[in-house]
């Protein structure tokens, strides 16, 4: 059996400043939406619908329960619109239709009067940021030069990392102030703004006709591969895939319980500023360290930097521990950013140094199940942290960031098995 596949016409016109900008727009929003989700919004809308000694389960629960769905429709969305064209294009009607059902659904969730509501609004707006997710990170790979693509990625990262600045310096502040819809109109008002510009100024290729394409092709065989035959694709790749899972899982049990250790523990007024405030020293701390980081480790390897990475971010848990004041806080958060700093830059080439060349797309889309796996249970951190708060006041923070430490010396010893072929590619 065939199938008809559109034949793409390659554009010979070099990239300029402008289109790595509007290439990349929308990575800003997609920051600035999750970074003030996650560690702040949620934390203060689920005190607010239910009772002080559930919030952290109900807060794990919404957590858990919304990346599952972005396990399942991310990845799905990007392969149902890699075979698929419009006269709108393959990637822009579900960037637009995705951006402005969040619209609806973020509404929903600024004024939802309980617990049940938000958490429906939570997972459709997980459900349709995903359905934009998915397609817009096909542009890159299909739109900019495989020589010109490290720095169109790069813009992507520098602009993720912008959004988590921005985010925590405003929203950490307004919903300290009580501004919880302002930060929500915010967040709307970005989306829709970069989405106007990735449809407005990028341009998809057009197409010059139909081409027969056998059953045996390159993205037949993608489709017809298991994800289980993905995983296990070699010894070196699946344990990547551990690794990387349980480092992001000790950082995300780190992160999204902080404001409510800022509240419990060191009883301050205003816990979302401080909130805010972390948040940017580990951005900034992510933004010195992540280009020397991945330069070093074309130079000596990816495994000792990511082992260097787990160290210190297990470090910084386990002061965590012990900190009783914000300037504690702030010197650990410092400390974490310079370890997820070295993650991000060094574990996403190791990942392309352990696959094919010419697979790297299902093969990365499947490195999700590590990604949003690890805030799946992460959620799990809101169960602990309720059942030892109710042995004995914030004995849950102490278990909290003990696990994350564990997690992340496992995940180090983990890395240490992968092979480090030094940026070479199979």
């Amino acid at each position: 059996m065939t199938t008809i596949a559109a034949t793409p016409i390659r554009k010979s016109r070099p990239l300029r400043v402008w289109d790595y900008l509007t290439l990349n727009a929308y990575w800003f929003a997609l920051s600035f939406l999750w970074n003030s989700m996650g560690p702040i919004l949620l934390p203060t809308l689920v005190p607010m619908l239910v009772p002080e000694s559930q919030k952290g389960s109900a807060l794990g629960t919404l957590s858990a329960l919304g990346l599952v769905i972005a396990i399942i429709v991310q990845p799905a969305a990007g392969a149902w619109s890699d075979g698929r064209t419009t006269r709108w294009g393959k990637r822009r009607p579900y960037i637009v239709g995705g951006t402005l059902f969040d619209v609806v659904f973020l509404l929903m969730m600024a004024f939802a009067g309980n617990y049940l509501m938000l958490l429906i609004g939570y997972l459709l707006l997980q459900t349709s940021s995903n359905i934009a997710h998915g397609p817009y990170q096909g542009y890159i790979p299909e739109l900019v030069p495989e020589a010109k693509r490290g720095a169109a990625s790069g813009v992507a990262r520098f602009l993720e990392i912008v959004g988590i600045i921005v985010t925590s310096l405003v929203v950490g502040n307004w919903v300290g102030q009580g501004q919880i819809v302002l930060s929500f109109v915010a967040i709307i008002f970005f989306l829709l703004f970069t989405m106007v510009i990735t449809a407005v100024f990028v341009t998809e290729e057009p197409f010059d006709g139909v081409e027969i394409v056998g059953p045996k092709t390159r993205a037949a065989r993608a489709i017809q591969e298991s994800p289980l035959q993905t995983i296990f694709y070699s010894r070196d790749f699946f344990l990547w895939l551990v690794s990387r899972l349980l480092i992001l899982l000790g950082g995300n049990l780190v992160r999204n319980y902080a404001l409510y250790f800022l509240k419990d523990v060191l009883h301050l007024p205003n816990p979302a500023a401080e909130v805010g405030n972390l948040l940017a020293i580990i951005a900034v701390a992510i933004v010195i360290v992540v280009y020397p980081a991945g330069a070093l480790s074309d130079r000596v390897g990816r495994k000792w930097l990511i082992v260097a990475s787990g160290i210190l971010g297990a470090i910084g848990a386990l002061m965590l521990m012990t900190a009783t004041t914000v300037t504690m806080v702030l010197i650990d958060g410092a400390l974490i950013g310079v370890s997820i700093g070295i993650f991000l830059s060094v574990n996403w080439a190791w990942a392309t140094d352990l696959i094919p060349a010419d697979e790297s797309g299902r093969f990365l889309g499947i490195s999700n199940l590590a990604t949003a796996g690890s805030g799946v249970l992460a959620g799990a951190g809101g169960l602990m942290l309720d059942l030892f708060n109710a042995q004995s006041p914030n004995l849950g923070y102490t278990a909290l960031y003990l696990t994350a430490a564990i997690c992340y010396v496992l995940g180090t010893v983990v890395a240490v098995a992968v092979k480090d072929t030094r940026g070479s590619k199979k």
